[in-house]
């Protein structure tokens, strides 16, 4: 990790510690080891479908997503940072009973002055449903 900005290694250890949480969640109160990531009075995040969430929303959203899946992973594909941007690509696999979700996302990460995320992009590539 010694090759990466310090911006990316704050994107890696934000991605860490979602991973962790998901198996331990269980209100939108726990997720505060993320918020600790972002600047919660000025934090937006703009989800794949152009929904907007603050903080307090984005930490619902999250629980309850959090609920419904038994296990989550990811692999980076390609992380870049640009000025005060982090450009992180994964895929994520979720799991949800016996079905795997894989899904291809793109995060764009803003920070402020303090190092702090103000802004989530969100971007998915996912297979059609079948059924």
């Amino acid at each position: 990790m010694d090759e990466y900005g310090p911006l990316t290694k704050k994107v890696i250890e934000y991605d860490d510690t979602v991973r962790r949480l998901v198996s331990e969640v269980k209100s939108p109160e726990d997720w505060a080891p993320l918020g600790e990531f972002l600047a919660i009075d000025e934090f937006e995040r703009i989800g794949p479908f152009l929904d907007k969430q603050d903080w307090p929303q984005y930490a619902e959203m999250v629980n309850g997503w959090a609920q419904g899946v038994q296990s989550f992973e990811t692999t980076v594909r390609r992380i870049s940072e640009l000025a005060n941007r982090v450009y992180f690509e994964v895929e994520e696999r979720h799991l949800y009973g016996e079905d795997w979700l894989v899904v291809n996302s793109m995060s764009v990460f803003e920070f402020n002055e303090d190092g702090k995320v103000r802004h989530l992009d969100v971007y998915l590539q996912s297979a059609p449903l079948t059924g």
